[in-house]
């Protein structure tokens, strides 16, 4: 396997890096979802992790020069808070990591879904991250779609652009979003980056080539999931796995390696609960494919 190899391990820096707005990322960065729970993510019967298991991943990923977290206030299972696991794993915050959140869905207390929080309740949502995290302000913070959000997301995105005014949010991104809602965004106020579900065998994304265009960071997610949406087993591909065996690399460290060859604005914030494989994800950020391996990939059916 690519990582640990000859007793060294890589490091974020590895793929370079890209900015938020005025803040600089690596762009191989964690992201949070998984640390709550075992098994399947955000799910209301979720186990909930090792409390321990999990502050060390992130004190590790911080050691490995992740300076990207992604989380949000609805991350979370029975006992577990990815918000406070980062608080109690990592604060005082190191001088550079940057904090990236989201707002829109929402859980109730036992972990159901509820409808996406109305445009004046978002602030609310914010003040939750923040008394979670510990801090006076957010770096970033994404409106991530949602089908009950109605035709347009203008409404949702101003009101969230009015708490940034308010000094609560550094800078806005979108998550989920189509290229319509893009627009409509970018009109409202500046986006910094898109999130959305993109990596190999699943559809093209045009926003890839527009955010490449507009210097705004496109950030994956789902990206390492396999034939699995939510990251299970799944069965891999002979090519993507003769790929993986050339390299001595994961399957998921070839996934993760050719969505950072994208562009040098797409970022990656795979998420795990173990530390080994925290550090084989870290690794992959040094991991370069061929342009043969890259359109083989590339041309796998969805």
């Amino acid at each position: 396997m690519l990582a640990p190899m000859h007793g060294r391990t890589s490091t974020a820096d590895a793929a370079g890096t890209w900015r938020l707005g005025d803040l600089t990322v690596n762009r191989l960065g964690f992201g949070a979802m998984r640390l709550p729970q075992r098994g399947p993510a955000l799910t209301s019967d979720a186990a909930p992790s090792d409390r321990a298991a999990a502050i060390a991943v992130l004190r590790r990923a911080v050691e490995l020069g992740v300076n990207h977290i992604d989380t949000a206030d609805f991350y979370f299972s029975p006992l577990r808070s990815a918000n406070e696991l980062i608080n109690t794993a990592l604060a005082p915050y190191p001088e550079g990591l940057v904090i990236v959140t989201k707002v829109g869905p929402r859980r109730d207390a036992a972990g159901a879904w509820m409808a996406a929080a109305r445009p004046g309740e978002l602030r609310g949502q914010v003040e939750q991250n923040l008394r979670q995290l510990g801090r006076d302000h957010l770096d970033v913070v994404n409106l991530r779609r949602m089908p009950s959000m109605g035709d347009s997301i203008a409404e949702h995105f101003g009101a969230l652009a009015d708490v940034r005014d308010a000094g609560l949010i550094r800078h806005l991104g979108v998550s989920g979003v189509s290229p319509e809602d893009f627009a409509v965004a970018r009109q409202i106020a500046p986006v910094v980056c898109v999130q959305n579900a993109y990596g190999i065998g699943r559809s093209a994304d045009p926003l890839l080539r527009t955010c490449g265009e507009l210097g705004v960071a496109f950030v994956p997610f789902f990206t390492i999931a396999g034939a699995s949406r939510h990251g299970g087993p799944g069965e891999e591909p002979a090519e993507l796995l003769a790929i993986a065996s050339a390299h001595g690399a994961t399957p998921a460290q070839v996934r993760l390696a050719w969505t950072l060859q994208q562009g040098q604005h797409v970022l990656a914030i795979p998420g795990t609960g173990s530390v080994p494989h925290l550090e084989q994800n870290v690794a992959a950020a040094a991991l370069r494919l061929s342009a043969y391996e890259l359109a083989t990939l590339a041309a796998m059916p969805a």
